[in-house]
């Protein structure tokens, strides 16, 4: 057994690794090829953000069972290939929170106070008092787009510089932030007001290219933007116009598309507004000493003695055989439920396990279906070890509940989620190892869960079903699966199907004429 560490990790971090009697070889600096050529010596591979751990990297490690990444992003793993191959991935959710809010407080002090182009001005011998002179934080209006662990840091510490604080997060209820200080309204409403804009989401299909040159001439031009987040977010051809043509005063950025910098994005450097650090909001001794010993014992645990800690694609622990089927089922049920529920802030949520499945430990299949939730909120960093707390800075309730009884199936898993006082229920089971969805609020049903699924809540009418496949057969889309569950004949009853391709949002509303539904809805579950 072997670990390779392929870029620089903390003496405490390396001690840990050689202490476990383990070998261990440090090579950094590796281009893809000679990584390829060596990986397949190794069964665990540490890593920070400088190694690309591809889909050929992957292929080439026919040992590696582990990858471990000092730190929290995981852009540079391909983990659906490391899932397939069976390969664990690791990382460390929240070690580098304090430091990424301290470096986006120091970015944002920078930018307002022009210090490092004071300091560069005065280290070519100059005394230019006039030309520096910045602007006070106290009294002035802080934006927070995402509210969550950083974003929350950043609050609690720029409050006492006396700013009023606004904050932009979709997924976290009112009260929550308002009990660190912040006033949640809309996007709009934080890019018009704020002074100082401070961006703390993760990089998702929606959030690239947040904001972008509409952003820029909806702000105030005396603001500054901040991103110590992740680069992506923002659009960077649209920043270089925004602070050139003085569409907003300055900037501080931490983060880019391409690091390190790309030709195309080395023009930004040329900008006197724009305070520039290469990407360090976790560089401090102390974040990088607690990502490195995290790290190391977590590899150690999972080499040596089999024990999942801090894993990304896998739960933490050692599960109960039978209940393993089960833990994909968890999670897709979290998943439609979010999705189903127009993906609105969730109040409260119960997981009921019902039959055979009640009498075991089901702690494991509770965060599954937390996952599934927020992995919807938060991206892929969402795990088996960070879950729960995420769940819980989003005021989300939850509550746990069994019962022997499990009707007409064995066990089954029951997801309830309120938003506002609206109920929204599903029921699912594993047939023949395949997760089923087989009820909907109090609708019986059987249809496998995954893929595309449209839902529908509709009075049972004859030609309903022809009027739905008329509809997606003329849009090019597929129905592979249809399920209807109902109350009695011509009365309310539910109608799930999957289909072989995405369904726009045009269409449902078509969808919805065509067979005289209320609000039908799309959800895609991997």
């Amino acid at each position: 057994m072997k670990i390779l560490v392929s870029d620089s990790l903390s003496d405490e971090g390396l001690a840990i690794l050689r202490d476990s009697g383990i070998p261990v070889d440090v090579k950094t600096g590796l281009t893809e090829d000679e990584l390829c050529g060596i990986i397949g010596e190794y069964d665990g591979l540490v890593i920070r953000s400088g190694t690309k751990v591809t889909k050929k990297v992957i292929d080439a490690g026919s040992k590696l069972r582990v990858v471990g990444r000092a730190g929290v992003g995981v852009d540079n793993v391909d983990i659906p290939a490391a899932t397939e191959k069976g390969i664990l991935i690791m990382n460390t959710p929240s070690a580098n929170i304090v430091s990424a809010a301290e470096h986006s407080c120091a970015m944002i002090m920078a930018a307002c106070r022009n210090i490092p182009q004071a300091h560069e001005s005065m280290h070519k011998g100059e005394w230019k008092r006039s030309k520096y002179s910045g602007i006070e934080l106290n009294g002035k209006t802080l934006g927070i787009i995402g509210v969550g662990r950083v974003g929350g840091e950043v609050a609690k510490r720029l409050k006492h510089f006396n700013m009023k604080l606004l904050g932009y997060d979709p997924f976290l209820p009112p009260e929550v932030a308002e009990d660190i200080g912040v006033k949640l309204t809309t996007l709009e409403d934080v890019i018009e007001n704020s002074d100082i804009m401070t961006i703390h989401t993760p990089l998702l299909p929606e959030t690239r290219n947040m904001i972008s040159m509409p952003q820029f001439k909806m702000m105030k031009p005396s603001a500054i933007l901040v991103n110590v987040a992740r680069g992506g977010i923002v659009n960077e051809d649209d920043l270089y116009t925004a602070l050139k043509e003085n569409i907003i005063a300055g900037g501080a950025f931490d983060v880019w598309c391409e690091e390190p910098l790309c030709e195309n994005e080395k023009k930004l450097l040329e900008l006197e507004n724009l305070v520039t650090t290469p990407h360090l909001g976790a560089s401090t001794a102390e974040a990088q000493e607690r990502v490195a010993v995290e790290i190391a014992h977590s590899v150690i645990k999972y080499l040596r003695d089999g024990e999942i800690v801090n894993a990304i694609n896998a739960p933490r622990g050692k599960l109960d055989e039978e209940l393993a089927p089960f833990l994909p089922l968890a999670e897709k049920l979290g998943a439609l439920a979010y999705q189903l529920n127009g993906q609105r802030p969730i109040d409260s949520l119960e997981v009921s396990f019902n039959g055979q499945i009640s009498e075991k430990d089901t702690r494991m299949l509770n965060l599954s279906v937390l996952i599934g939730i927020m992995k919807n909120i938060v991206g892929p960093s969402a795990n088996m070890v960070n879950v729960a707390s995420l769940a819980k800075s989003k005021g989300i309730s939850i509550k746990e509940s069994k019962s022997k009884d499990a009707m007409v199936y064995d066990s089954t898993i029951g997801v309830r989620i309120e938003t506002k006082g609206d109920v929204f229920d599903m029921v699912g089971t594993v047939v023949a190892h395949t997760p089923r969805l087989v009820g909907i609020n109090g609708f019986r049903f059987e249809l496998v869960l995954e893929g595309g699924i449209m839902l529908a809540r509709y009075t049972d009418t004859p030609g309903t079903i022809g009027a739905i496949g008329k509809v997606l057969g003329d849009n090019g889309i597929n129905i592979a699966t249809m399920a209807v569950g109902r109350d009695v004949p011509r009365g309310t009853a539910v109608m799930a199907l999957s289909v072989d391709s995405p369904i726009p949002e045009e269409v449902l509303r078509k969808v919805d004429v065509a067979a005289g539904f209320d609000d039908s809805k799309y959800a895609f579950i991997e």
